[in-house]
């Protein structure tokens, strides 16, 4: 459900020194560009529950403890056209307010505009989940979206 939402929508990546990262409700997107022609043997990345390290060619690109936690057994790392590393971890806690801030804990954090645009995003693809029949890809929000939004399930259907 997530992919099809972020293809329609588009992202809002938090750019960092090494690429950038971006987040849905489910899962946590790790892209870092690394030198044209690196190979996957020059790589080295361990993806744990709690903490992530990222070694290229020998130098480290980032280590530290994740703001929250992920199914490590479900996070994966790819190397696309020699050039990008792609790295997914799936989120434990899946619900839209459960919106990191930062990738690292005081690491690669978002701006203040960035995480009100990553917020806003989670909260449109909740709705999307909650109404399967509309499409929220091209909406706007205000309001109350901290949080995950507004709470309807008190309301009577």
């Amino acid at each position: 459900m997530s992919v099809h939402f972020e293809e329609r929508s588009g992202v809002v990546p938090c750019k960092t020194p090494w690429g950038s990262w971006y987040q849905t409700m489910e899962e946590v997107f790790i892209e870092v560009d690394v030198p044209h022609g690196t190979s996957a043997k020059e790589i080295k990345c361990r993806l744990g529950s709690r903490d992530i390290e990222l070694h290229v060619k020998g130098e480290e690109i980032f280590k530290g403890k994740l703001f929250d936690t992920t199914m490590s057994d479900e996070a994966t790392w790819t190397l696309e056209d020699k050039c990008l590393i792609r790295i997914i971890l799936m989120k434990t806690n899946r619900e839209a307010g459960n919106c990191w801030s930062s990738l690292l804990e005081g690491e690669y954090c978002a701006n203040a505009w960035v995480q009100d645009q990553m917020q806003r995003k989670l909260t449109l693809e909740r709705f999307q989940r909650e109404n399967p029949g509309f499409d929220f890809s091209g909406a706007e929000i205000s309001g109350n979206f901290a949080g995950g939004g507004p709470d309807f399930s008190s309301l009577q259907k």
